[in-house]
């Protein structure tokens, strides 16, 4: 027995009930994938992230990757060589390619779907197993060459990177520094430092490929400053035979010159990553033959958010599984009905209502975000698909960018709080230690709050891009299917309660973004009584928006999830079935009742936010 557990009947419910995929599949580019297909892909990934993705989750953490500082090179656990060539084999990442680098069509849906399974088990298979995706980026972008190059990135399986950060620098991408000097050959060559790369180093593959950051120099018209400076490069460890895709054996100018030794996720290495050191010029190539760098970039960090959020919630969901198993066969106390007398019989913790409050509370915010997480992915199915057809589908375009910092953002911070407040907990002090898999899910799901962005980034962008330079269109929209859900008279009167718990949640969201948007109007010079420190007032409340919308999202998936659980419940139905609808219900009473009124407390804080904590002076802190 392993330490993943799955929910896939959650998982085709969210698709099959809630969100009807079977509209996409069977259609378009997915004529050849069906229901019954579709669900029998689950299941075979669901057995591999159990079987052979879980079983190298915790000896690789024991016994994490080896750096050899001399030769710059790393060596993986054995264990996990082991898990991640049983995923390859598989051909699962094929699902995210398209057909013309050997790909499978899938909709984001189930790519997504799949996506759980995996990093619930092993996120760091996942990660590493990506390079192939970065292909399918080199090739939407590139020219012929490009093109090539991606395709021989697929056929051998090559690991990939996104290379953005620097040791100076941060999250400020802007302020990078690492330079691009033209050669005669049209090649480049890279001088710089980039750090926290992710999979920069290991020995799963024959090669790497890196897609590198960096600011042209000595080309009219590129390297200026800010992130429009920026392009993109090609950079690869070894050098390659471009037609035939054979390493040369020559080593190309990029080096790992350290390895970040972290507190989780340790199987997955984080580099230090220096181009162009001892002699040795790290030789790139202009991805595109164009120097739109931070755009071409943005595709690769989209996903990256994406998946971010799809682990941080697939961690929860094995978390709160674990916890419920323990709770189930555990035996502490009496039964709290019989507390005064010594000789009542022990009970099982799960009698408790304490257990029972914290297993609810982990089992609806699994589903909730389970349900933002596929939600999003079913707005991504329209994305693709109108551009199969050559259009563009301009709301589901603007939704996605919407939905896009929340499931990142919301999705990590929450999981990774529930994971230690209440997963853990439940376990009492057997969850401190490593017997059970919590204490590694707490420290591994942590950095899912922090890299591609954390979560005041997100915060952030969210009001300021996706809010504010949307001017609200896809907010307005998302609040009006919310607002028409709430009039629809959904549950048949048995969600009354829980309908209006919600209307009142969209009413006080509504009030905190026009209180912000308020502020921040009255931050511009030549407004009515301008303060430009009034902008402090936004930032102070940027977080608590990112959170309260999540909350608000997931407390209206839930009800919906309700809605068809109701109408199921009138059926004929295996015990089994019944208790899954049965549990659906609970769920989503149980959010609107104990979630969605904290919102009201947050709009009174947001409202009465003022500038005393950027008045405090720092020696006060």
């Amino acid at each position: 027995m392993t330490h993943y557990r799955s929910n896939l009947r959650d998982i085709t419910f969210n698709l099959f009930e809630l969100l009807d995929r079977d509209a996409v599949l069977g259609t378009g580019p997915y004529a050849d994938l069906d229901h019954e297909t579709a669900v029998a892909v689950l299941e075979e990934v669901e057995h591999l992230a159990s079987t052979e993705l879980a079983a190298s989750f915790a000896d690789s953490d024991r016994r994490p990757p080896v750096f050899d500082p001399q030769t710059h090179a790393v060596t993986m656990p054995e264990s996990f060589k082991r898990s991640y060539r049983a995923y390859m084999n598989a051909g699962w990442f094929r699902l995210e390619l398209p057909a013309e680098l050997g790909g499978q069509p899938t909709p984001p849906s189930l790519q997504w779907s799949v996506a759980e399974l995996a990093l619930g088990a092993n996120p760091a298979v996942y990660m590493y197993a990506s390079g192939p995706g970065l292909g399918h980026v080199i090739y939407l972008n590139g020219t012929q060459r490009d093109r090539r190059i991606a395709q021989i990135m697929v056929d051998r399986q090559w690991g990939g990177t996104m290379v953005l950060t620097e040791p100076d620098a941060g999250s400020d991408v802007g302020a990078g520094r690492t330079r691009a000097i033209p050669q005669p050959d049209g090649s480049w060559h890279i001088e710089g430092v980039k750090r926290f790369i992710t999979s920069a180093e290991h020995d799963l593959t024959e090669n790497i490929l890196h897609l590198v950051l960096a600011r042209p120099y000595g080309v009219e018209g590129a390297g200026g400053p800010g992130t429009k400076g920026l392009s993109l490069f090609i950079v690869p460890k070894y050098d390659f035979d471009l037609d035939t895709g054979e390493l040369t054996g020559e080593r190309n100018g990029v080096f790992v010159t350290g390895v970040e030794k972290k507190m989780g996720i340790k199987v997955s290495t984080t580099c230090e990553l220096t181009f162009g050191i001892d002699g040795v010029p790290a030789k790139g190539y202009l991805l595109g033959d164009v120097h739109n760098g931070i755009a071409q970039m943005f595709q690769i960090i989209e996903h990256a958010r994406m998946m971010v959020g799809t682990k941080a919630i697939a961690t929860l969901s094995t978390g709160y599984l674990n916890a419920l198993e323990y709770a189930k066969t555990r035996v502490q106390g009496p039964d709290l009905a019989q507390s005064a007398d010594k000789t009542a019989p022990r009970v099982r913790i799960i009698s408790h209502p304490d257990i029972r409050r914290s297993l609810m509370t982990q089992k609806s915010f699994v589903e909730g975000m389970r349900s933002l997480v596929l939600y999003t992915a079913s707005i991504q199915d329209r994305v693709v698909l109108a551009k199969q057809s050559g259009t563009a589908d301009v709301g589901a375009e603007r939704l996605n960018d919407l939905l896009l910092p929340i499931v990142k953002g919301y999705g990590s911070e929450r999981s990774w709080v529930l994971l230690g407040t209440e997963s853990l907990q439940t376990f009492g002090g057997s969850g401190f230690v490593a017997d059970y898999p919590l204490e590694q899910y707490v420290r591994d799901a942590k950095i899912d709050t922090l890299y591609e962005g954390t979560t005041a980034i997100q915060g952030q962008d969210l009001f300021f891009r996706k809010i504010i330079r949307d001017r609200g269109q896809a907010l307005g929209a998302l609040s009006e299917e919310i607002g028409a859900f709430v009039a629809s008279g959904a549950g048949n009167g048995q969600l009354k309660e829980e309908r209006e718990l919600l209307q009142r949640a969209l009413d006080d969201v509504g009030a905190i973004i026009a209180s912000m948007v308020g502020q921040l109007q009255s931050s511009v010079p030549g407004s009515p009584s301008a303060d430009v420190r009034n902008i402090y007032l936004v930032g102070l409340n940027t977080t608590r928006l990112l959170m309260v919308l999540g909350d608000l999202i997931c407390g209206w998936l839930l009800l919906r999830s309700a809605e068809i659980a109701l109408d199921a419940l009138n059926r004929d139905l295996p015990e089994a079935e019944k208790h899954f609808y049965e549990g659906k219900v609970a769920s989503a009473r149980w959010f609107a009742r104990t979630v969605l009124p904290k919102i009201s407390a947050e709009r009174v804080i947001a409202e009465g936010t003022d500038n005393g904590v950027m008045d405090l002076a720092e020696m006060a802190f």
